[in-house]
């Protein structure tokens, strides 16, 4: 089975055979990971007897058929870097023998982590990267064509944003469960994890975005009142309120994560009217930050709302505006680039939004580009006015951030000597490929692998500029009638 290289870089697995266990440890699991996912990457070796998704903790335990079978898969990944999803994960050997631990009368029982509430008509839904507000109108959309709604709170506890959702039934709530857990609402993002409630009734007080009573219209839209008791979060009062948020019983519990899916539409825009880029706003810094896992990357503010750049020190024989997009689509979507005739070495170049021109700024300022140090400044010009002299990027097909562009922030680095080349003819050469590379730089190694049934491939340059070179030059480029693409890639080694 051939496993997919991805754009990330950390440390290697951890291969100490010294201790060997059938069951292995796995770290740094997303919430968009799934128990499936982390299946396919050890079923090849072996029976896999049990996964325990450890969600608060980002991590997973998965036990394997024998000793054995655990010692191949801990092999395999010391050479191999595992991948789920675009995201690096990281094995070792855990200290659990067994996925089992004896009671008091020396009978097995399942991990807490196993555990499950009894099916009810009122769900917790945990919201995992919310780069895009969640009202009660948009649950209500949702998940209304699984049965009545009558009921909708939504708070943020430890665990994120989260949701309280009541049902006229119980069975339109395991038809919810069943059908949407571990799908996307937007793109890319907002995956719900669903869980039972323990909750017998919930009671909302308020109608408004937040909380919303579908049975009773007649409810105030305030969203407080003096004298509010503790137990009172958001309009709902909870009359379990020890199962609550820390118990540590509302996001563990399943023992399926999210999968893959969503409410896509034909042409990869998501349900609800709303499009993936450029129609709902980013949200300030935490929803910048959820886009990378919660954590800004050094130097990333999210909040700067400036999105024309103005880029100086160019080579004006060798740059163009369709080169300009090349390089800094890797970090947003491009609405406009002008090269300034009384200065060709300068050009203004439009970001899709401030979010996006900061990460150019960041990660583009100083760069080499034939020969010469590119200046990266925030232009005093809020936008590009259309005009002859204007290239105009709009709705070009190669903006990358169109679909799926939680996952291309992530993907977002510095130049390096790595170079990810996909959308590869299926019956392409290795030869092709750094042939036609090769003009702009020493390719130090290369390699095809296969992806979700595609070809990709990484090349190594001899140095970061060559590499930045061959991108600028070959991105959207042909080979064999098909129509490449280049970007950045993390790994640091082939």
């Amino acid at each position: 089975m051939r496993h997919p290289i991805r754009h990330l870089q950390a440390p290697s697995v951890n291969a100490k055979m010294t201790e060997p266990s059938k069951v292995l440890h796995i770290r740094n699991v997303g919430p968009e990971v799934a128990e499936s996912d982390l299946l396919q990457l050890a079923q090849s070796f072996g029976v896999v007897q049990k996964v325990v998704m450890l969600r608060a903790k980002n991590q997973a335990l998965l036990q394997m058929q024998d000793v054995p079978s655990a010692i191949n898969v801990m092999q395999y990944y010391t050479t191999v870097q595992p991948s789920v999803r675009g995201r690096n994960v990281y094995m070792q050997f855990s200290s659990h023998k067994e996925l089992t631990t004896p009671d008091q009368n020396g009978q097995t029982r399942r991990l807490p982590a196993e555990q499950e509430l009894l099916p009810n008509r009122i769900l917790l839904i945990t919201i995992h990267n919310p780069l895009y507000p969640i009202t009660v109108d948009v649950l209500h959309q949702v998940f209304s064509p699984h049965g009545f709604v009558e009921k909708i709170v939504t708070f943020t506890k430890s665990a994120g944003l989260q949701a309280l959702l009541q049902y006229a039934s119980q069975p339109s709530a395991v038809q919810a469960r069943t059908t949407l857990q571990g799908r996307n609402i937007y793109d890319g993002c907002c995956t719900l994890d669903i869980q039972y409630s323990n909750l017998q009734e919930l009671q909302v007080n308020y109608n408004n975005e937040r909380t919303r009573d579908f049975t009773n219209a007649a409810l105030p839209s305030e969203q407080s009142r003096p004298g509010n008791s503790g137990n009172n979060i958001m309009g709902v009062s909870l009359l379990q309120s020890s199962l609550f948020g820390e118990g540590g019983h509302m996001y563990n519990m399943g023992t399926g994560g999210p999968r893959p899916g969503g409410f896509q539409q034909s042409g990869g825009h998501p349900a609800l009217g709303m499009n993936s880029y450029g129609q709902v706003a980013m949200g300030g810094a935490s929803a910048a930050a959820a886009a990378f896992g919660g954590v800004l990357p050094p130097g990333i503010t999210g909040t700067n709302d400036r999105s024309t750049l103005l880029v100086s020190n160019l080579v004006p024989e060798k740059i163009d505006a369709d080169r300009l997009f090349n390089l800094f689509s890797n970090y947003g979507n491009i609405v406009r680039i002008k090269i300034l005739h009384n200065k060709p070495d300068h050009a203004l170049i439009q970001m899709g939004d401030g979010f996006q021109a900061e990460l150019a700024f960041n990660y583009l300022k100083g760069v080499t580009l034939f020969g010469k140090r590119m200046d990266v400044n925030f232009s005093k010009h809020a936008q590009i006015n259309p005009s002859p002299d204007t290239s105009d990027f709009s709705s070009s097909p190669l903006n990358r951030f169109n679909r799926n562009a939680a996952k291309n922030y992530r993907y977002c680095c510095a130049p390096t000597k790595m170079i990810h080349v996909s959308s590869l003819p299926a019956d392409i050469a290795l030869e092709d490929i750094t042939s036609h590379l090769s003009a702009h730089g020493t390719v130090v190694n290369a390699k095809i692998f296969e992806s979700n049934g595609k070809k990709q491939a990484l090349v190594l340059f001899e140095s970061e500029e060559q590499a930045t070179e061959a991108l600028v030059c070959k991105h959207a480029t042909q080979l064999q009638s098909n129509t490449i693409r280049l970007a950045f890639s993390k790994l640091a080694s082939v």
